[in-house]
Formats: C-alpha cells, sequence, structure tokens
C-alpha cells in the first residue's frame, strides 16, 4: 500500500487491474485503517478515473454474496448519496410506489454514511428485516413485489472499510460504487448520481453491458430528479433534458423536499409520505422519482408514469407493500 499511496499522492492513476487488487487486498484485511484512510481520502482530493471505478466494481462484484432473482424481471433505484442536500428517502420511497404499480423491485441500499438517514436506516426502524436468505427474499418479491438487499449482507468483503467510512463521515468513492455492485444483479436500473462527470463514467460503464438503465442528474446538484430545476437524463436508448412542466408540475424549492434531523423524523415522514399524507411537493418528487422507473418498465411515457405513480400512491397500494414486508419480517 506504501507503494500505492506515493503513486496516488504524486498524481498517477491506477489501471484496471491494480485498482481491483488494491479493494481487494483491503476485503482481505491486508492494510490498516489509516492506509485505508489515506487511500479513500486521496480520492476526496481529485476524481476517480473510469479503469479505477471499474476496477473497484470489479473488485466488489466479484467478492460479493450473489443472489439469483433472475425469475423476475427486477428494477433497481438507488441513488450514490453524497450530493450534502439531505433530502428525505426519496429513492426508497419511489421504490414502493413502483413496486405498488406491480413492477418488481430488488433495492439495494445502506446505512447512511454522508447523510442523516440512509435507506437502511428507515427500513430498519420500519422494522424490515434484513436477510442475504435467497428464499425470504424471493417470498418478499412474490408477495410485496419489492425486496430489500441491505449491503453489508451481500459485500461483507467491506466490514474493514464500514468503520472507517462512518468515522469519516463523508462521501467517498464507496458511494459512487453502491448502486453499481446491487447481488442480484438486475437487468433494469434507476441510478441517481451526484454530479454530471459521474453521469458520463456511468452510462460509459453501462453502456458495455445488457443492462436497461436510466442515469439521473439534476443540474442544481442532486442525485434524483428533484423538481427544484432541470434534471438531465442518459440511458441506453437516449439522452434528454427533463424540466418539472414535463411532469405537469410548478418547480419546487429546496427546503420543500427536505428531510427529517433524526433517523425516527426521517422513519416517520416517511409513513406519512407513503401513507399519502405527505406534502404535495413531497407526493410529486416521489411520484416523478417512480414515474422514471414505471416507464422504463412499462414502456410508457413519462407523463403516463407519472399519473399511474400518484394512482398507485393515493391508492394506498404502495403503503401495502410496506405493511406486507413488515408482516414477512416479524
Amino acid at each position: 500500500m506504501k507503494t500505492i499511496l506515493n503513486r496516488l499522492i504524486n498524481h498517477e492513476i491506477l489501471s484496471k487491474s491494480e485498482a481491483k487488487e488494491v479493494l481487494v487486498n483491503m476485503s482481505n484485511g491486508q492494510y490498516n485503517h489509516s492506509q485505508i484512510a489515506s487511500f479513500l481520502t486521496v480520492y476526496m482530493m481529485r476524481n476517480i478515473t473510469i479503469d479505477e471505478l471499474s476496477g473497484f466494481r470489479e473488485a466488489l462484484l466479484e467478492l460479493c454474496v450473489p443472489i439469483d432473482l433472475s425469475d423476475y424481471n427486477t428494477i433497481d433505484l438507488c441513488g450514490t448519496g453524497g450530493d450534502g442536500k439531505d433530502t428525505f428517502n426519496i429513492s426508497t420511497l419511489a421504490s414502493f410506489i413502483t413496486a405498488g404499480s406491480g413492477i418488481k423491485v430488488a433495492k439495494h441500499g445502506n446505512y447512511g454514511v454522508s447523510s442523516i438517514s440512509g435507506s437502511s436506516n428507515v427500513m430498519e426502524t420500519l422494522g424490515v428485516k434484513f436477510s442475504n436468505d435467497e428464499n425470504f427474499l424471493k417470498r418478499c418479491i412474490e408477495e410485496a413485489n419489492i425486496c430489500i438487499l441491505h449491503a453489508p449482507l451481500f459485500h461483507p468483503a467491506m466490514k474493514n472499510v464500514a468503520p472507517i467510512r462512518k468515522e469519516l463521515a463523508v462521501k467517498t468513492f464507496f458511494n459512487l460504487l453502491g448502486p453499481m455492485v446491487n447481488p442480484s444483479f438486475p437487468k433494469n436500473q434507476l441510478v441517481g448520481v451526484f454530479n454530471l462527470e459521474l453521469a458520463r463514467m456511468y452510462a460509459y460503464l453501462y453502456q458495455n453491458t445488457d443492462r436497461n438503465f436510466s442515469i439521473l442528474h439534476s443540474l442544481d446538484g442532486y442525485d434524483e430528479i428533484s423538481l427544484t430545476g432541470n434534471t438531465k437524463i442518459i440511458s441506453n436508448k437516449t439522452e434528454a433534458m427533463l424540466k418539472p412542466e414535463d411532469f405537469g408540475v410548478s418547480k419546487l424549492q429546496q427546503r420543500e423536499i427536505e428531510g427529517g434531523k433524526t433517523i425516527e423524523e426521517s422513519a416517520k415522514m416517511f409513513m406519512e409520505i407513503l401513507s399519502g399524507n405527505g406534502t404535495k411537493a413531497q407526493r410529486n418528487v416521489v411520484c416523478a422519482n417512480a414515474a422514471m422507473a414505471i416507464s422504463m418498465m412499462k414502456n410508457c411515457s413519462i407523463t403516463e408514469g407519472f399519473e399511474t405513480a400518484k394512482e398507485t400512491l393515493s391508492s394506498g397500494k404502495a403503503l401495502q407493500n410496506l405493511k406486507k414486508l413488515q408482516q414477512l419480517s416479524a
């Protein structure tokens, strides 16, 4: 690691195979905490290259505990996090709305590192059981249209890194990797990223796969459709710019989509919105994100997807899926 760190400090970059080797060694416990923290810090101070990102991704996928959900045509709705916006759990809520519309969702998530409350924090608080048991997860998909893939159960290789990330409490390149390493290898993915350069890198890596994907970045910095401005979309079919008016809604203010100050507050807010009792702004933003997933999976327009999402939320179908997951977890 000393040689690698010296090279990186001298502004050198790693090849794909070198990046992969470092992550494998990291998972094997070959480096101490200070070395890992230093390695992570380098990438907070300079941009990651496509080869480095590709190598890190390959290592994590090879080291993961895979889960076979190939019997179901699933989609994952996941953001990188790290946008520093402290919104409520938009992509997780959008996942339940998508599931409520009849689409199978394999939601990959983790505890919040740079945010107050990640997807897993809210799910855990609401009594959803985390498991890597294939039979349990298939039952969740079949009965609730959604299963929760809690990242640490599928990426044991990263147990050496988790406490360091928690102590650093800022975004690291592991934020970039999260959406790319879903252990069920879904064929469909809606990914939110925190900057435009990363959107391009994701698109470059995904274009060489058979994945049906859409990558989102709100131009004012959000890793999702925020409706606070325009959103860049790059998919396997097209590139486009989405405006709030495309959903038939007004532009939102940042304060209208802020999250809770604690995990408990976040979970309470989550339940209010999923129960259809959120503000108009909250409902619109989660339905806009769900609309993208619905339009991808049902091959319909975004407007039709948005109407489906609104009906799914207001009718209580999205809430029913969470209740079913809670029952299965009991």
